[in-house]
């Protein structure tokens, strides 16, 4: 008698295709969403999410190990991106004056304007690609499996926008 919790020892049918489906999309998405932002602002998603993520920050702050985990990032990979943003200026490191083993990224006024620069062609890049080849209810459908996938990756999930009102 065989477990029927088991999976199959490999995917075929409609797992397949569901399977293939979604990792087209995970391949996919990511470097057309790097291009335009290269293209039109010059900063790939990743420098991009974390300009965004500071600029809904209290005061336009996170410590680094936040910002990280938030971004699902090593500290050397954000790290390095962080360093490529104070070189234009738009984000600076410095220590946390409530604990000093921490770090703090503080978005620049000049961080502030790139990424209110940056975030109209992203948003019409995400409407293009997503939001607008759905209905109303397949997006909530996405948003509901989407945060189901997450949590079984991370139970602790990731970072998630506030609700209205609260920020």
């Amino acid at each position: 008698m065989t477990d029927a919790a088991q999976p199959p020892a490999e995917l075929e049918g409609d797992d397949l295709t569901t399977w293939s489906s979604l990792a087209t999309v995970l391949e996919w998405l990511p470097p057309a969403l790097d291009a335009q932002l290269q293209r039109d602002a010059g900063i790939t998603h990743f420098e991009y999410g974390v300009l965004y993520a500071l600029s809904r920050a209290d005061g336009g702050t996170l410590r680094m190990s936040v910002l990280a985990d938030y971004a699902n990032s090593t500290l050397s990979r954000l790290s390095r991106a962080a360093a490529r943003l104070e070189g234009r200026g738009w984000l600076r490191r410095e220590p946390d004056p409530a604990d000093g083993r921490y770090t703090l990224a503080v978005l620049t006024d000049a961080g502030r304007a790139a990424v209110a620069t940056a975030t109209p062609g992203h948003v019409a890049t995400v409407h293009r690609l997503v939001l607008d080849r759905l209905t109303a209810a397949q997006a909530r459908q996405l948003r509901e499996i989407s945060r189901r996938i997450a949590r079984a990756v991370r139970e602790e999930g990731g970072w998630r926008p506030p609700a209205p009102g609260e920020r």
